[in-house]
C-alpha cells in the first residue's frame, strides 16, 4: 500500500532545506537579535519577569520572528500554536479559541503565534481581544509592515510591540560558518564570492542559508568559485548598495530631489536603480506619500491620492507588476505643480503650538454643556458661519492674547491659486465687516 505521508510530500526521511535543520533549537542559538535576546535584551528581562504578555514582532523576513515564538512558547511551557493571516480566517480563529480555552481548563496556556497578522482586517485583529484580555492565548503577531499604520490601535494597546533588524554582516557570516560546521565542509567560495553572498542575503538569514545550500548543489569535486562563478550559479546579482548605508540614503534623497525638481526622467532612473538594488518597494512608496504631502501639497491635491493608490496596488499586487504603479506615481508627482505651502504652514503651527500651548480659546467658540459655564459667558456671540452672508462670519477664533496669526501662504501654483482667491476674498469680508 502507497504511503499517505508521501504521496503528501511528507514523509518523515524526505530531505529538509538547510534553513530548517539549523533552526536554532534555544534562544541563545538565535543571530543578529542581541537587542531582545541578550544579557540586558528586552526579551531576556521579560522570561526573567515570569511574564511574556502578548508582543507583536516588528521586522524584515528571515530575522528570526517565527523561531523566537516558537523558542518562547518552549521556555514558558506554553502550548504552540501557529497560523497565517494569509491562509486563516474567522473560522479557524474560533476553533483555535475554542482548543485554547479547553487547554486552559486542564491547566496549560496557549501561545498563539499569528504570522502576517497585519493582513488580518479590522474585524479579524477585534477577534483577538476578548481572549487576550482574560488569558487565553498570549498572542505574538508577526508583521514586516509598520503596526502603527496596519494594527488596530485596540490590539496595539494590549501587546507590545518588538522590533527585529535585518542581519548585519557579522550575523551572517556566522550562520554560514554554522552551515558549514553542520555539513562538515567548506563552501566552495573566493574570499569576494563568500562576502558577495553575505551582500546578496540582504539581512536575511533563511536567504543565506538557502543561497550557500544552492552553492553546494551546484559544486563539483574541487571546484572553487569567484563573484561572477557565483552569479551565474544563484541567478542573482549583489544589491548595488547596502540599504542600511549610505547608497540606501543617497538614491531615495536623489529620487526625492529630481521629483521635487519636476525631472520625471531623473526620477524614473532613480527609482529603477533602487527596484534593481533590492530597495523594498514599500519603502519607496512610503517615501513617495511624503514627496506628495511635502513638496506638493495643496497645488495638487491628487497627488496623495495616487501615491497612497499607489502603495495599495504594490500591496495588492507585489512584484513585479506592483513596481509599474509606483513608478506611475513618481511620475505624477514628478509632473505636478509644486508647493511646499502646507508643510510650512504646519511646521510654523507646531512652533505656535509649543510656545504658546495654553492659551485658552475665545470663550466664544466654546460649547457652554453647563449652566456655570454659560453663566461664565462659553458661547456668547458665537455667530454660527451658515447663517452668515456668504455663510462667512469672520468672527475671531484665535486666543485673544495671541491675537490673529498668518501661518498658510498658498503660492500661485495649481490648485493652490484658488485657494488663495477664497483666503484673499474672505480676508477682504473680514476687514469690512470688522470696520462696518
Amino acid at each position: 500500500m502507497t504511503n499517505l505521508f508521501t504521496v503528501a510530500g511528507l514523509d518523515k526521511d524526505a530531505p529538509r532545506p538547510l534553513a530548517d535543520r539549523l533552526r536554532p533549537r534555544t534562544l541563545s542559538d538565535v543571530a543578529g537579535q542581541d537587542h531582545l535576546l541578550g544579557e540586558m535584551g528586552a526579551l531576556t528581562r521579560l522570561i526573567r519577569s515570569g511574564s511574556l504578555g502578548s508582543l507583536i514582532f516588528w521586522g524584515p523576513p528571515g530575522t528570526g520572528k517565527t523561531t523566537v515564538a516558537r523558542l518562547l512558547a518552549q521556555e514558558t511551557k506554553l502550548a504552540f500554536v501557529q497560523t497565517s493571516a494569509i491562509f486563516g480566517g474567522v473560522a479557524e480563529l474560533k476553533k483555535i479559541f475554542d482548543e485554547a480555552r479547553a487547554r486552559r481548563i486542564s491547566g496549560q496556556g496557549t501561545l498563539l503565534f499569528v504570522d502576517e497578522i497585519h493582513r488580518f482586517n479590522r474585524a479579524q485583529q477585534d477577534s483577538f481581544l476578548p481572549v487576550m484580555e482574560d488569558g487565553t492565548i498570549t498572542l505574538i503577531g508577526a508583521t514586516t509592515e509598520n503596526p502603527s499604520f496596519e494594527l488596530n490601535a485596540a490590539l496595539l494597546s494590549r501587546a507590545r510591540v518588538l522590533t527585529f533588524r535585518a542581519l548585519d554582516d557579522e550575523a551572517i557570516a556566522k550562520l554560514l560558518q554554522r552551515a558549514e560546521a553542520h555539513e562538515d565542509k567548506p563552501l566552495p567560495l573566493d574570499e569576494n564570492a563568500r562576502a558577495t553572498l553575505i551582500r546578496m542575503a540582504d539581512g536575511d538569514g533563511r536567504a543565506a542559508l538557502t543561497l550557500a545550500e544552492e552553492v553546494w548543489r551546484a559544486a563539483k569535486p574541487d571546484e572553487m568559485f569567484d563573484t561572477a562563478g557565483l552569479s551565474d550559479i544563484v541567478q542573482r546579482r549583489a544589491p548595488i548598495y547596502d540599504k542600511a548605508q549610505e547608497g540606501h540614503y543617497n538614491l531615495i534623497s536623489a529620487l526625492h530631489k529630481t521629483v521635487r525638481g519636476s525631472d520625471p526622467d531623473a526620477a524614473l532612473y532613480y527609482l529603477a536603480r533602487m527596484f534593481d538594488a533590492g530597495e523594498d518597494p514599500l519603502f519607496i512608496a512610503r517615501r513617495v506619500v511624503r514627496m506628495a504631502v511635502e513638496d506638493i501639497g495643496l497645488a495638487d491635491p491628487q497627488a496623495l491620492v495616487i501615491a497612497n493608490a499607489a502603495k495599495e496596488a504594490y500591496d495588492f499586487l507585489g512584484s513585479p507588476e506592483g513596481e509599474l504603479a509606483i513608478a506611475q506615481a513618481v511620475i505624477y508627482c514628478a509632473t505636478a505643480p509644486k508647493s511646499n505651502a502646507a508643510y510650512r504652514a504646519f511646521g510654523a503651527a507646531s512652533r505656535l503650538a509649543r510656545e504658546h500651548g495654553s492659551l485658552m480659546p475665545p470663550k466664544t467658540i466654546l460649547n457652554a454643556p453647563t449652566k456655570l459655564m454659560r453663566e461664565e459667558g462659553y458661547g456668547e456671540g458665537y455667530a454660527y458661519d451658515h447663517d452668515q452672508p456668504d455663510a462667512f462670519s469672520g468672527q475671531n477664533f484665535w486666543p485673544d492674547a495671541l491675537g490673529r496669526q498668518k501661518l498658510y501662504n498658498p503660492p500661485e501654483r495649481g490648485f493652490e491659486r484658488e485657494i488663495k482667491k477664497r483666503l484673499d476674498w474672505w480676508e477682504k469680508l473680514r476687514r469690512e465687516r470688522r470696520d462696518s
